[in-house]
């Protein structure tokens, strides 16, 4: 199918699940293996993984929600209740998540899986009351943020107030530029595909603004994912990080930006990601979402749809979301 032909036939409610449930599958296709080399996935998985199957290091059971959809839905619970203040709102369904008032979970238990900058973040808006007020501080540059923020770019159609909640919603944890800018300059692209840009427009509108809010390290971040091949890379295993240590955000922001310029079908993509190793539930989740909102929910395999924890209510989100 051609990228004008996607574009003329993928409603915006299915955009807007493809989005969310892009994550959701992302991230559970990707638990399997969380941080695993390639070699390692090669060695177990020689055709990659194809199906949600849960496991991996915190033996999650298929489909199960770990931090990066938890996440993500504390932001979308935020858009979808009442209220101005959706920051206050998103930081607020973060720290219940934290604290155990969560769905599956032991009230009052702690997740089984938390970032360092997230954990403190919270910790700091729990003693301080103020989500802009709350961030891990400059330097903690990890891509906990934006593994979550998708919501803000398939909701907020006024690009200043949403540039400006992805980058507030993020500081409640992750306030380095880096992330607060990769934020942005994601929900710009998501945004952009969610009215009917192509893939390299889109890329190009978050290049810009990243450009724009002057962070150069994030627009540089997206340009090198244009030089980005997730099947060679998946293939040979060619090291793609800036950074040394998994979990980078803008190593992620290129792995993502890879994704959605690449035409192959979104499932075969979102299993390369997987076979690239390291932190393989957040970068494909993150490519997860903005593959979803280029192709639509359509493009999910039932397969994996069929046994996401949050898979109805982040359908029935979309429709809420796209009503009237």
């Amino acid at each position: 199918m051609t990228e004008g032909a996607n574009r003329a036939v993928v409603s915006r409610r299915d955009r807007v699940a493809g989005g969310l449930l892009g994550v959701h599958a992302g991230d559970a296709l990707g638990a399997t293996v969380e941080f695993s080399s390639w070699a390692s996935i090669r060695s177990r998985y020689p055709d990659g993984v194809t199906d949600i199957v849960g496991g991996g290091p915190f033996g999650w059971p298929p489909g199960h929600a770990t931090d990066d959809t938890d996440l993500t839905r504390a932001v979308l619970l935020a858009y979808l209740a009442p209220g101005e203040d959706v920051v206050r709102a998103a930081a607020d369904n973060m720290l219940a998540w934290l604290s155990g008032d969560w769905p599956g979970r032991e009230p009052g238990s702690r997740p089984s899986d938390v970032g360092g900058a997230t954990a403190t973040g919270l910790q700091r808006y729990r003693l301080t009351g103020d989500p802009r007020d709350a961030g891990a501080g400059t330097g903690r540059a990890g891509n906990g943020s934006l593994m979550r923020c998708i919501s803000t770019g398939l909701v907020v159609t006024d690009e200043d107030r949403r540039i400006r909640e992805s980058m507030e919603i993020s500081a409640i944890t992750h306030d380095d530029p880096r992330a607060t800018v990769s934020c942005a300059a994601y929900n710009e692209m998501a945004a952009a595909l969610l009215a009917g840009a192509g893939p390299d427009e889109a890329v190009e509108h978050g290049r810009a603004v990243a450009t724009r809010l002057g962070v150069p390290a994030v627009a540089d971040a997206i340009a090198y994912g244009r030089q980005l091949r997730p099947a060679m890379l998946a293939l040979t295993g060619q090291t793609f990080l800036a950074d040394d240590a998994a979990g980078f955000v803008l190593d992620s922001l290129s792995l993502a930006v890879a994704a959605v310029l690449d035409a192959r079908p979104l499932p075969d993509v979102l299993v390369d990601i997987v076979r690239i190793g390291n932190d393989t539930d957040t970068n494909a989740a993150i490519a997860g979402g903005l593959l979803g909102v280029r192709d639509g929910a359509a493009a999910l395999p039932d397969r994996w749809l069929a046994v996401l924890q949050f898979g109805a209510e982040f359908t029935e989100a979309a429709r809420r979301l796209t009503a009237g």
